[in-house]
This record gives structure tokens, sequence and C-alpha cells, in this order.
């Protein structure tokens, strides 16, 4: 990826063979090439560096409305959409979740209702396949997925910009992703994959990241990048860059809550599990952290933690994603 130190001067980064991206939608961070991938960071660090300025002087989303159908909470999703797409010089529209996907109407009709008002809907939903329904219904609309049950793609983004501020470059580094292998966990093996980043998974039995996730993440990785699954967590930590964990209990798994707290006991990120992983290395949740199970105080107020970080690069990465999207 380019240098990004100096000063900025926002334009597409030329690693796009033309303006913007190839794809429609962005609802997995495959839909994107490597090269396409790393032009989104680089644009991304371009509009962090110089967010004031672009406030009122870039605005590629200028005339054109966007939708927002959230049927799941959401903190920092929803609040960096909205500001993102208000920085680009857009309009946001939040249809009530219960009129937009409560049962009155197919998800189909929902969406070429849309398609005929905005330019693009950003979608946090359960069931992936319902989100792809949604996107192909819609051929004249970008959609973006903002989490599903399957796939987080918009959070590895932030991830991976995040690790790049670190002062060093991205390929060779190696990521310790302990806990559940859920969608936080597939979207980051897949842009791991592709940046030339190792990334090991370790999660109790029956919990692992999915066989599949692991092979199709293999069959796009680049430059070296391997992708590993272990039940121990010492093993996965020793000698990584960066510890990952998030809940151990997802949305819509609420009922496991105590039956997964047994389970996932050894796996909580401390101070005992970070000091096997390298002695630079960087603490990273998605957010919200329940305290006290996953991750303990002492190591998410430790100055090795950047979940922060990750929280505010939500909304870089989204704005460079919209703007090359939809720009």
């Amino acid at each position: 990826m380019s240098p990004r130190s100096g000063a900025a001067r926002l334009t597409i980064p030329k690693k796009l063979s033309s303006p913007g991206l190839k794809t429609k939608d962005f609802l997995s961070v495959t839909n994107l090439s490597p090269a396409e991938l790393e032009a989104v960071l680089d644009l991304a660090a371009a509009m962090k560096r110089d967010r004031v300025r672009l406030r009122t002087s870039d605005r590629p989303l200028a005339g054109q409305h966007v939708a927002m159908l959230f049927e799941k909470p959401s903190l920092r999703t929803r609040s960096t959409f909205v500001i993102a797409v208000r920085e680009l010089g857009g309009e946001v529209l939040e249809p009530p979740a219960d009129v937009a996907f409560g049962g009155r109407e197919t998800v189909e009709d929902v969406a070429r209702n849309l398609e005929r008002w905005v330019s693009g809907t950003i979608v946090r939903t359960f069931a992936q396949s319902r989100l792809e329904a949604f996107a192909a219904a819609a051929p004249a609309m970008h959609v973006v997925n903002a989490l599903t049950d399957e796939e987080h793609p918009c959070q590895a983004l932030a991830d991976m910009l995040t690790l790049s501020e670190r002062g060093e470059s991205l390929q060779g580094k190696t990521i310790a992703f302990v806990g559940d292998g859920n969608n936080v966990a597939v979207s980051l093996a897949q842009a791991a994959a592709m940046l030339g980043v190792h990334l090991r998974v370790a999660s109790p039995k029956g919990f692992e990241l999915p066989a599949a996730v692991v092979d199709d993440a293999l069959s796009i990785a680049r430059l070296g990048a391997t992708v590993s699954v272990t039940n121990d967590p010492v093993d996965a930590v020793r000698g990584a860059d960066a510890v990952y964990t998030d809940v151990w209990a997802s949305m819509g798994q609420e009922a496991e809550t105590e039956s997964r707290a047994r389970l996932f006991a050894a796996y909580q990120v401390n101070d005992a599990l970070m000091a096997a992983a390298g002695p630079q290395a960087v603490f990273m949740h998605c957010l919200p952290a329940h305290r006290g199970h996953e991750v303990t105080d002492s190591v998410m107020d430790s100055p090795a933690a950047v979940v922060f970080d990750q929280a505010e690069n939500r909304l870089h990465t989204q704005k460079a994603l919209l703007a090359l999207l939809m720009g």
C-alpha cells in the first residue's frame, strides 16, 4: 500500500484502473479485488488526514439519498454511516425496521421501492442470504452490508486501517483472533488474506472458524498470507502483532450467554494472554465489549488497546467506501 504520510490531496487512488469500484454492492470483503481493498484504505487515510477541509470542499454524494435499514441494534455502524453520508454531501433516509423488514411485503419488493428513490441502501440484517436477495432485486441501487450473521465487512476495513496506522507494512503481520469464529472473524480472515496478513483463530471446539471460510480465504491469499485454526489461545497469540476478540454471544444468541460463558472462559483476553503475544502487540475489539467476560478492564484500558481507534476508523473507511462505490 502506498505511504500514508505527507500532505493529502484527495484523488481516486491510482490502484484503480477506472474511477470507482467495479462491484455494484459491498456485501462482502471479497466483492473487492486486492487493489480495490488497498485503494479504499488509502483513500480512507487521506480522508482522515484532511477531514476538516473535505467536509466543505469534497461532496461526491451531493444530490444523492442513502437509505439505512437496521434490523439489529447499532451505535458505531449507524452513527458513522450517517455522518459519512452527510460529510460526503448526501442525505440520509431511515425507514423504521418494522416497516422495511416487518413482513408487510417481501424484502425484494422493499428493495424495488427504494431503488426508485435512493442511490444506495445500507443494511444491517440477520441472514446474508436475505441481504443478497435484497441487493439482487435492485440492480440500479448500491447495497452495503452493515453486518449480517455471517459477515461484517465494514468492520474489517476499519481493522486493517487501524493496523496500517502503526507505521509499518501490513504484509507479514500476524493477528490472533481469540473467541467465536463468527462474522467478524470471517471478514477479518478475508481482508487479512488479501493483504498478506497472517491470521490465527483460537476457539473452543465446535465454535471454530468454518473450514469453508478458511479454504475460501486461502484461495484469495496473497503475499504469503496464512489462515490457521486452533483450540489453544496461548498458541494462537504467541508472538502475534495484534490480539483480537469479540463478544462470546453475538446479537441473536442471547439465550446462549450463560452456556457460552462457561465454554469460553479459558479464552478471555487478560494480562497473562497478552503477555504471550509480541512485545508491541496491540489489543483489538470490534465493540461493544463485555468487560470481565471476553476481555478484562486491565487490557481494555491499557496503552496496547486500539479499540477506539477502530471505532473512529469505521467513519473514515466507510466514507472512502461510499465515495468509491457511489461517488
